[in-house]
């Protein structure tokens, strides 16, 4: 039934950004684009439609102004993972029920004025209303207003994706997967509020040439290392991403001797054991907790990986080993917050599938038990797209997503 699906989808190239200086590239094919905006078929209509509605109808955080509106991601999954239209309104129905309708800002926002509310969340309609007035001088080439605003000034919103634990990127991937116009200004609309201390890392290159106590090119051996690190001992006790600018404010030496000590000396290879060890936090460290549960924060490094994974092939070069190390600094940074958890990565080696393979676990996410929760289903697909993206000749991926999907019972993680 599911892999039926797959002749709805095309490899076509997605739109590059614009622009750009020379840098080391990172060469991976384009990721799979499904243009629901001109494909007529059912489901598709009702991707759009649903995704149009949640534009019009739901903010973008809500819940004092804390939570990121999840709608676009597991809709986009579920519709890629084969989802029939039915299914896609269930999602949309249990979705709705803890969004919020959009609320007006304090104010407008306008072109001359539109960086000074940067990390104000209270600005969010004004943002996306914003952004789409730009359509308007743009010709309604939402590529055109995303190549403007995420490159443009001395510190392009590009190097603050990470904020709001990564939401931002999460949701500009989304938008070129989907072709989707709404989910873009979306996205924009999400960097502009989410926007906080983390972009100084990225523009200001002081902090990169930092020179780190020791060197690893396997981001594995770097986060056993963070573990092994006294330093950070005891700083807390709960875990959450509350943790992470207090990290920052007080042992921010540290978090950096960590973050410069993994070499890029093959960008692609890197980025390919970044992915690998993504799977690895999430599925490896579900035996660290009393409840036993995976981790709703870890989860989120594997959904920013996919978005790098997206984007990558789209960004000038200049921009291919920033939007990495991005990554990287927020892997290290939720690891720490999450308290280390120990990483046993036999536990998905050694794991049986018992001829289980990917149909199965497209199935799961799409009429399982949790085929409603978002960062499952969003989760189970960034493992198959690793496993589409790199080989899987050892079955790791595979491994890793059966292993998610029969032991999955709920997300913990969570402080007190």
């Amino acid at each position: 039934m599911f892999s039926s699906f797959s002749s709805f989808s095309s490899p076509v190239s997605l739109p590059r950004f614009l622009g750009g200086d020379p840098g080391p590239v990172i060469d991976i094919q384009p990721a799979d684009t499904y243009d629901v905006e001109t494909n007529h078929e059912k489901r598709a209509r009702t991707l759009k439609h649903l995704l149009k509605l949640n534009h019009a109808k739901h903010s973008i955080v809500y819940h004092h102004l804390q939570f990121d509106n999840h709608m676009p991601h597991i809709l986009g999954s579920a519709y890629i993972l084969g989802a029939n239209p039915e299914h896609l309104d269930d999602i949309f129905e249990q979705e709705s029920k803890e969004l919020e309708t959009w609320q007006d800002s304090p104010g407008e926002i306008s072109d001359f004025d539109w960086r000074d509310y940067l990390g104000d969340r209270q600005y969010q309609r004004a943002y996306v209303d914003f952004f789409e007035d730009q359509l308007v001088l743009h010709g309604y080439d939402w590529k055109r207003v995303m190549n403007k605003h995420l490159f443009e000034g001395k510190e392009p919103l590009i190097n603050c994706l990470i904020s709001g634990l990564g939401h931002p990127l999460i949701h500009l991937g989304y938008a070129y997967e989907l072709s989707s116009r709404e989910i873009a200004m979306e996205a924009l609309g999400l960097v502009a509020v989410s926007y906080n201390f983390l972009h100084q890392y990225i523009d200001d290159p002081s902090y990169s040439k930092r020179t780190p106590s020791y060197k690893s090119s396997d981001p594995i051996e770097v986060l056993q290392k963070v573990t092994e690190d006294q330093r950070f001992d005891g700083l807390f006790h709960h875990r959450g991403s509350d943790n992470i600018e207090p990290l920052f404010k007080d042992h921010e030496a540290a978090v950096l001797d960590h973050w410069n000590a993994w070499q890029l000396p093959n960008p692609k290879e890197q980025f390919e054991k970044s992915q690998y060890a993504a799977v690895a936090l999430l599925v490896g460290t579900r035996h660290n907790g009393s409840d036993r549960k995976y981790d709703f924060f870890l989860v989120h490094l594997l959904t920013t990986s996919h978005a790098v994974r997206v984007l990558l092939p789209l960004l000038p070069s200049k921009y291919h080993l920033t939007i990495v190390k991005q990554w990287w600094l927020i892997t290290i940074a939720v690891y720490i917050a999450q308290v280390r958890p120990k990483i046993d990565l036999s536990s998905i080696k050694q794991y049986d599938v018992k001829g289980k393979d990917w149909d199965w676990v497209d199935k799961q996410s799409v009429e399982g038990k949790w085929s409603l929760n978002s960062h499952y289903v969003k989760g189970s697909r960034a493992m198959k797209e690793a496993a589409k993206t790199w080989g899987d000749d050892e079955q790791y991926y595979l491994k890793a997503a059966v292993k998610f999907a029969e032991d999955f019972d709920g997300w913990g993680g969570f402080g007190s």
